[in-house]
C-alpha cells in the first residue's frame, strides 16, 4: 500500500477521522524503525512533535480547518524551523531535522544523519543526491509525506530525481533567503503532486489555480552544453514524449532552438565571490553543501573571478526570455548521469542541468522520468517563466493522474 498523501492525511483530520497525534506518532514510530539504516534524520524531536500534534487537534476541536492539518514533515538541517513558519502556521508538524551535509563530512557522503551517512532508498550504495539529502530519502522511504528543502544549484532537483520524488524549486528572490548571492530559493520534496501543489498555496498565499494546459513545451538534451549519459537522457526523453503523446503537453507549431551558455564558470564565480566578499551573513564557500556538491570547486581557474558573471547571465536569461516568450515549458533530464556511489561521480558535475536556473532565477521541478537498469530512478526536469509555479505543478499533476505516465515509483 502507497504511503498517504499529505493532503489526503490533513483532510482525515480536518474532518475528524483521524487525530494529529496518531498521524504523527506514526511517522515517529516508521522513523525508530527504519531511520538507523537510512540515515536520513540527524535530529528527531518526538516531544516537541507531540505536544504540537496535540495543539493542531485542540485547533481542530476549537473549529479551524487548518490546510495541512497534522501532517508530519522533516526540515531541512537543524536550522529548518527558521523557514517552516508557514507549514506549521498551516497544521504541519515538523518531527526532526533532515540531514545534509555535515561540517567536515566530504562531499561524496552527500548527507549524514544521526546514524551515519545518507544513503539512496532504492540502492543502499548509492547517493541519494544533495544537499537536500534526508529529506529526499524520508520522503521516498515513507517517513513522512512532506520535507522541506532549498536549492542553491540543484539541491531539491536532483535529490528528487535520484530518490523517485517530486522536488519543487520555487522561484529564485520571491521569498526571503540567507543566501545574498541570490542563488538558492526555497523548494520542497514530495511523493505527490498535490501535496507539492499544497505546498505552493500555503508559501505564496495562492488559492487554487484554474487549468492550464495543455501548455507548449519543448525538450533540451542538454542545454547546449551538457552532455548527458545516455541512459538518463533516453529515459527523460520518453517520458517527454509520453506527455506530448497523451496531450499533457503539446508541441510548438515550429522548432524553437535553445543554446545557453554553460553557467558553470559563473555560478562558481559568484558563490566565490559572496563568500569572501565580507558581507555578513554569506555562507562560507568551504561550508556551502552546493559547493561542496560540486568537485574541485578550490581548484576550478578563474572561480574568484566574477568579472564573466554578467556577462554570461545576461545571455542566458535573453535566451530564454526568448524562449518563454514563444513556449510554456522547457524539460530536460534532471541529471546528466543516475545516482552514483558514496565514492562521487569523479570530476562531472551533478548540477550541470540544474544550476543555470538558480543563476536566472526560473522555478522548475523534477518529476520521475524512469527507472534505470542499475534499479535507480532517474528525473525529468521541467522550467517555467519567472514566477509560473503554476504551470509546472499543473504539468506535475496532469502527468501523475494519467495512468502509466509518469506516477511517482514505489520503492521496492
Amino acid at each position: 500500500m502507497p504511503p498517504a498523501s499529505a493532503v489526503g492525511l490533513a483532510a482525515a483530520v480536518r474532518e475528524g477521522r483521524l487525530r494529529a497525534v496518531d498521524a504523527v506518532a506514526g511517522a515517529l514510530e516508521r522513523i525508530r524503525r527504519e531511520d538507523r539504516a537510512l540515515g536520513a534524520f540527524a535530529e528527531v524531536w518526538e516531544d516537541a512533535a507531540a505536544e504540537r500534534a496535540a495543539e493542531v487537534d485542540a485547533r481542530i476541536a476549537a473549529g479551524e480547518r487548518p490546510a495541512l492539518a497534522g501532517v508530519p514533515i522533516g526540515v531541512k538541517g537543524r536550522h529548518g524551523l527558521r523557514t517552516a513558519g508557514a507549514l506549521v502556521a498551516a497544521g504541519c508538524v515538523p518531527v526532526g531535522a533532515t540531514a545534509v551535509p555535515g561540517p567536515g563530512t566530504p562531499w561524496q557522503t552527500w548527507g549524514l544523519g544521526a546514524h551515519g551517512r545518507t544513503v539512496n532508498p532504492w540502492r543502499a550504495d548509492r547517493t541519494p543526491g544533495g544537499s537536500s539529502a534526508g529529506s529526499a530519502a524520508a520522503v521516498a522511504a515513507g517517513l513522512v509525506p512532506l520535507a522541506t528543502g532549498s536549492d542553491g544549484a540543484g539541491s531539491v532537483r536532483i535529490p528528487a530525481a535520484w530518490c523517485g520524488v517530486v522536488g519543487l524549486k520555487v522561484t529564485n528572490g520571491r521569498f526571503p533567503s540567507a543566501d545574498r548571492t541570490g542563488l538558492a530559493a526555497p523548494g520542497v520534496l514530495v511523493r505527490y503532486a498535490a501535496d507539492a501543489e499544497a505546498y505552493w498555496r500555503v508559501l505564496s498565499g495562492e488559492g487554487q489555480g484554474p487549468g492550464l494546459g495543455p501548455l507548449t513545451a519543448v525538450f533540451s538534451p542538454g542545454l547546449g552544453f551538457a552532455d548527458p549519459d545516455p541512459e538518463p537522457l533516453h529515459l527523460a526523453r520518453t517520458a517527454f514524449a509520453r506527455l506530448v503523446e497523451t496531450g499533457v503537453v503539446r508541441l510548438p507549431r515550429c522548432e524553437v532552438p535553445l543554446r545557453l551558455e554553460d553557467p558553470a564558470p559563473a555560478w562558481l564565480a559568484l558563490r566565490a565571490a559572496g563568500a569572501t566578499s565580507g558581507v555578513r551573513g554569506l555562507p562560507n564557500v568551504r561550508d556551502t553543501p552546493d559547493v561542496r556538491d560540486t568537485p574541485g570547486v578550490r581548484d576550478t581557474p578563474g572561480v574568484r573571478d566574477i568579472s564573466g558573471v554578467r556577462g554570461v547571465r545576461d545571455v542566458n536569461d535573453r535566451r530564454l526570455a526568448a524562449l518563454f516568450g514563444r513556449v510554456d515549458l522547457l524539460l530536460t533530464p534532471t541529471t546528466p548521469h543516475p545516482a552514483h556511489g558514496h565514492d562521487g561521480p569523479g570530476d562531472r558535475y551533478s548540477t550541470a542541468l540544474t544550476w543555470a536556473f538558480n543563476l536566472s532565477g526560473h522555478p522548475a521541478i523534477s518529476i520521475p522520468a524512469g527507472i534505470g537498469e542499475d534499479g535507480c530512478p532517474v528525473g525529468l526536469q521541467v522550467v517555467a517563466a519567472h514566477g509560473r509555479e503554476a504551470a509546472l505543478l499543473a504539468v506535475a499533476a496532469a502527468a501523475e493522474a494519467r495512468a502509466g505516465i509518469l506516477g511517482t515509483p514505489s520503492k521496492p
